[in-house]
């Protein structure tokens, strides 16, 4: 025999809505916590190139070394803020172990000085860098015929 309630034997046809909610507030916690660490280096306003250049896939690789500047004196390797005088040598470490492509990447923001960017050149070729890459946004131009 199974219980009733209600007072009568008839079969309840509702939707019982409250597990449901339970479980949509969980994945909800869920996305909330776990969106924020899907970021993989420092947010960056990039600006944005006028050409298509080439991609080049190897600033996604765990062994690239990527230097952020989102504002004026604040440099960040991968996630971590460095101090300029600390930078230089971060990244010579870095690239210690590293034979095959020894190249670092700037992601330079929007508003940041133009000497920022050059002061931490500067710091990086005193580093037996390879490469520096500059990065930007990649951005879809149409294509134009010169007339």
């Amino acid at each position: 025999m199974s219980m009733t309630v209600g007072g009568d034997s008839e079969y309840n046809s509702e939707i019982n809505v409250t597990p449901m909610v339970d479980i949509m507030l969980v994945l909800l916690i869920i996305f909330m916590v776990v969106t924020p660490l899907l970021q993989k280096d420092v947010s960056v306003d990039l600006p944005r190139n006028m050409f298509s250049p080439e991609e080049d896939s190897y600033i996604n690789n765990e062994k690239a070394v990527v230097l952020s500047i989102p504002n004026n004196d604040q440099f960040y390797i991968g996630k971590i803020p460095y101090p300029k005088e600390v930078m230089g040598e971060k990244i010579k470490q870095m690239l210690e172990g590293q034979t095959e492509k020894r190249i670092v990447y700037i992601k330079s923001g929007v508003n940041v000085d133009y000497g920022a960017v050059v002061e931490a050149i500067n710091i990086i070729r005193k580093q037996e860098v390879d490469k520096i890459g500059l990065v930007a946004d990649k951005r879809k131009v149409a294509k134009t015929t010169a007339e």
